[in-house]
């Protein structure tokens, strides 16, 4: 007797429907709202945020509100459609530089810290009220 002889069927295999038949989950369940919530709460932007802007941010203690952060984004977003890469974003509070390329911000300085800077190696600005 050779080794597949030895093999024995499977008959137990599990029924799968066809492709486009299969139950999908509902849109707006209240567990996927709930989910959303708070993982929007958690990452209150969708740029990512460097290493080094992150340090600044705790150094300088800026906060950022969720609000801002989306107005930020949706300039930044408006910037990378233009081409730009690199993009000092000036607020009322703060100073960012950001890639709209990456979606990430670079660093982050106070308002009054960023008047006594020069800004070089950026090809655009967004400024926000």
């Amino acid at each position: 007797m050779t080794q597949i002889d030895r093999i024995k069927p499977y008959l137990n295999y599990p029924k799968i429907k066809p492709a486009g038949t299969q139950q999908k989950p509902a849109a707006s369940s209240p567990f996927k709202s709930a989910l959303a919530q708070a993982y929007a709460a958690d990452k209150p932007t969708p740029l990512k945020i460097s290493k080094h802007a992150a340090q600044r941010m705790a150094e300088r203690q800026i906060s950022i509100q969720p609000s801002e952060w989306q107005k930020i984004y949706e300039k930044v977003s408006e910037a990378k459609t233009m081409g730009i890469k690199e993009s000092l974003v000036v607020t009322k509070n703060e100073a960012l530089v950001v890639s709209p390329q990456n979606e990430t911000v670079i660093t982050v300085l106070n308002r009054n810290e960023a008047a006594k800077q020069i800004f070089s190696n950026i090809d655009g600005a967004i400024l926000l009220d």
